[in-house]
């Protein structure tokens, strides 16, 4: 067992769940972290420093509290349902303090290079050659295995545009925009319609002489605030939803959803529509931006022809607009400097990882683990921590990996579905969904909800696992690693939801939370559109089945109700 040395890269949120797990196993770990500080990205600082990403100080997170948590750590229940990142950083401290996870850091250590051992066939060990920030020495040291969490938020992506060296103002890429101070009754052209842009048009929009949003492709926009006012996450990410999605056609998934969303406003009136499907990107969320648009604080522009001297041509105009800031928001580079290209070799952000985790081409493919290397429809940390907890089984030795070329054959499978559903761009090149995602990475190691096992002995949670939003605590269930009080954080979702929007006492009282409402609802729903679903396809033994099914559900529920 376990005295193995463990070395972990990075010391953001996917680092410190790293160094928890590998606690819980009984490793011997190490941290690295360049910084002073935990947390990562996530943590605000004023400086601009190549290599060390921060959040703009007003960031909010795209993802709800619930949907983002750690598996074996519900949030607070007042914490807000979509907090600020200094909120989101201190429920990290807070974590990291619970589990003594700082013990194990080492801050103001940069971790140089990565390289194997001269025994590494035989051990599968590695050599870490780390430099002391605080004097400048660097020493070498063995590990067993390696994790990295670097994440890929490192190096921004610049791109040039024609007469782009003879504008006179100023370009910067959102990697070093931190607060709007200095924007005042500015000309700005925020340049790409990702996360980023968005919300930077929005902040500087409220300062700026004139604010214009370039994009080339234009963008569907998701809301945080869902259905009923709830966290749109926690309505769509469900398993019933992706039940339905399998079920139909990927166009009517998307019409569906794209007609929802013109609901809300209609894209090709504010010029954002754009040619792809509504799930062929990366979803962009922003609640803000519409109301932008409306007011005319941001005028939605095509791409930049040009540059000139003081300011931009757009596509399609044939007048210079007057520039005094351009605001990159153009992504970043997947890159790991520390790292022999022999290892790993980026190419146009492609990186060929099995589950985005393990080079099958190494020969000890499970010593090495990239972690949260994945852009998922839905939030990241979770993902972070579920590959985490495999990685310390592979390391114990339960479980391995597939062969080679099985390896292979999933990451090929895995870029060809990608290059069927998305535009091509850097941008798609390690899409995952989320719940699906989730479930292929607890299926490694034994951590995959059994839900056939809860319908005959917990219908309540069975209920809540299918028909209710799929939130990190269904994976502490079962399997390595499972958490006592993993039932109740699942059954207790809607209410801390529900308390951190009770900040005013309501005279109205109901005998149960809206959100459990809500649930019922679509689970209704979705079983009556199985029934014609079925009743179509199959004919009428089908939907007799259908029929008994639904009466099966309502009598679960309403033995359910008694006990409420």
């Amino acid at each position: 067992m376990p005295n193995k040395r463990i070395c972990v890269i990075g010391a953001g949120a996917s680092g410190i769940v790293c160094v928890k797990e590998c606690l819980d196993i009984g490793f011997a770990v190490v941290c690295y972290e360049k910084v002073d500080y935990i947390g990562g990205l996530w943590r605000y600082h004023e400086s601009d420093t190549d290599g060390i990403p921060s959040v703009t100080r007003a960031t909010i997170i795209n993802s709800s509290k619930e949907m983002s948590a750690y598996s074996d750590y519900p949030p607070p229940k007042d914490l807000p349902n979509y907090c600020h990142n200094s909120q989101l950083v201190r429920y990290f401290d807070e974590y990291a303090e619970k589990h003594n996870v700082k013990r194990y850091v080492k801050l103001l250590h940069e971790v140089i290079s990565v390289g194997q051992t001269q025994d590494h066939l035989l051990t599968g060990r590695w050599k870490v050659t780390v430099k002391d920030n605080s004097n400048g020495e660097t020493t070498d040291e063995i590990f067993d295995g390696v994790m990295v969490c670097t994440g890929h938020h490192v190096k921004p992506f610049i791109p040039t545009f024609p007469g782009q060296e003879k504008f006179k103002g100023r370009i910067i890429h959102t990697h070093s925009y931190k607060r709007p101070n200095g924007f005042e009754d500015k000309n700005i052209v925020v340049v790409g319609i990702g996360n980023s842009g968005g919300d930077a048009a929005v902040e500087l929009s409220a300062v700026a002489k004139n604010c214009y949003l370039s994009t080339r492709r234009g963008s569907w926009i998701l809301f945080r605030v869902g259905p009923f006012g709830l966290p749109f996450d926690m309505m769509y990410l469900r398993r019933i939803v992706f039940a339905l999605f399998s079920l139909v056609p990927y166009s009517l998934s998307c019409a569906t959803t794209e007609r929802f969303l013109n609901q809300r406003f209609d894209h090709r009136l504010y010029g954002l529509e754009p040619e792809h499907r509504v799930w062929s990107q990366h979803p962009m969320v922003n609640d803000a931006l519409p109301n932008r648009i409306l007011s005319g604080t941001v005028i939605v522009k095509g791409d930049i022809v040009t540059f000139t001297e003081n300011g931009v041509i757009f596509e399609g105009d044939n007048e210079e607009i007057p520039t005094d800031i351009v605001v990159l928001a153009t992504g970043y580079e997947v890159s790991f400097p520390f790292l022999d290209k022999s290892i790993i070799h980026p190419k146009g952000n492609e990186v060929p990882l099995f589950k985005y985790m393990f080079n099958p081409n190494l020969q000890h493919p499970e010593t090495l683990a990239f972690i949260s290397l994945a852009q998922p429809v839905g939030p990241l940390v979770p993902i972070g921590e579920l590959q985490a907890r495999w990685f310390c089984q592979l390391m114990v030795g339960n479980g391995k990996l597939p062969s080679k070329d099985d390896m292979l054959l999933d990451i090929k499978k895995k870029r060809e579905d990608m290059e069927k559903r998305y535009y091509a761009g850097p941008r798609h090149t390690m899409q995952v969904d989320w719940v699906p995602f989730m479930d292929e990475i607890a299926s490694q190691f034994g951590a995959r909800p059994n839900l056939c096992k809860y319908f005959f002995t917990d219908p309540a949670l069975w209920l809540q696992l299918f028909f209710g939003p799929t939130v990190p605590y269904h994976f502490r269930l079962d399997g390595p690693g499972k958490w006592d009080g993993a039932r109740e954080a699942i059954m207790t979702v809607g209410d801390r939801t529900e308390k951190a929007l009770s900040t005013r006492p309501s005279k109205v009282k109901e005998d149960r939370s809206f959100s459990k409402r809500v649930t019922g609802i679509l689970a209704e729903l979705a079983i009556l559109l199985h029934v014609a679903y079925t009743g179509i396809k199959y004919g009428v033994y089908s939907v007799a089945t259908g029929v008994v099914i639904f009466l099966l559900y309502r009598y679960i529920t309403s033995v359910l109700s008694k006990d409420r």
